[in-house]
């Protein structure tokens, strides 16, 4: 396994406040209604929580989302606002055009989510990613904020078939990777409520092991066959993925 290239400006995590650390029910602004975003607004909503969904073409546009699940749909710029967790799931391309000052309204010590892969055939060559810059590393200096990496490899159909009871044999887990300990440990909670075992695969700038065309990437395995998956993981892109 070759070494990650190492970038010393901006592969330094950021300093965040201390994130909450039980989750219960608390309101999560949910940016980006596609597929994974779609199926958290789903599960969050029936688990409880109050969720603000957002996309890019309005809140107009998610009114059967709203309707169907109880979530609440409004702008981008007011997704955030007084949420203690906020889930970015949109393509790489578009995180730069997020509104500015997103996050400003959220809860102190809000918990950002990163559900995002990079595909250069969709979002365009990002260069510092292509030298070797964790994918998430770069969303959170677009954000300014810390993210924590966690469902960009996961089945968004998975999210709401596929969770089961803590303890359950073969319960699938899934790979959750950040800098503030505490903002991990929150994300870790708000998964296993979703019914699924979780991972810690490290700090964010080695996140690379769960990005596209990693073993772990799509795999529905077990803890023990994450922390496999992942240990196996190499930098190099392979030639599947570049396709």
């Amino acid at each position: 396994m070759k070494p990650q290239r190492t970038f010393h400006l901006t592969q330094e995590p950021f300093q965040a406040a201390q994130a909450p650390s039980e989750v219960g029910s608390m309101k999560i602004g949910i940016i980006g209604a596609g597929n994974i975003g779609g199926n958290l607004t789903r599960r969050l909503a029936a688990l409880g929580h109050e969720v603000s969904v957002a996309n890019s073409r309005g809140p107009e546009t998610l009114a059967a989302l709203a309707e169907e699940t109880g979530a609440t749909a409004v702008t981008a710029a007011e997704a955030a606002r007084g949420a203690r967790v906020v889930v970015v799931t949109v393509p790489l391309k578009a995180v730069p055009a997020l509104p500015a000052g997103f996050l400003d309204g959220a809860a102190e010590g809000v918990v950002v989510i990163d559900t995002g892969n990079y595909y250069p055939q969709r979002d365009g060559r990002i260069a510092a990613i292509e030298e070797g810059l964790a994918e998430s590393r770069w969303t959170e200096a677009q954000i300014a904020h810390p993210v924590v990496k966690a469902f960009n490899g996961t089945y968004a159909q998975d999210i709401l078939t596929q969770g089961r009871p803590a303890g359950t044999a073969d319960r699938q887990a899934l790979p959750v990777a950040g800098d503030d300990e505490a903002a991990k440990a929150t994300v870790r909670e708000l998964i296993d409520e979703l019914g699924f075992d979780t991972v810690d695969a490290g700090g964010l700038g080695t996140s690379w092991r769960q990005q596209p065309g990693t073993p772990v990437y799509g795999n529905r395995g077990d803890a023990a066959a994450i922390e496999k998956a992942l240990a196996s993981a190499s930098p190099e892109r392979t030639a599947e993925w570049r396709a």
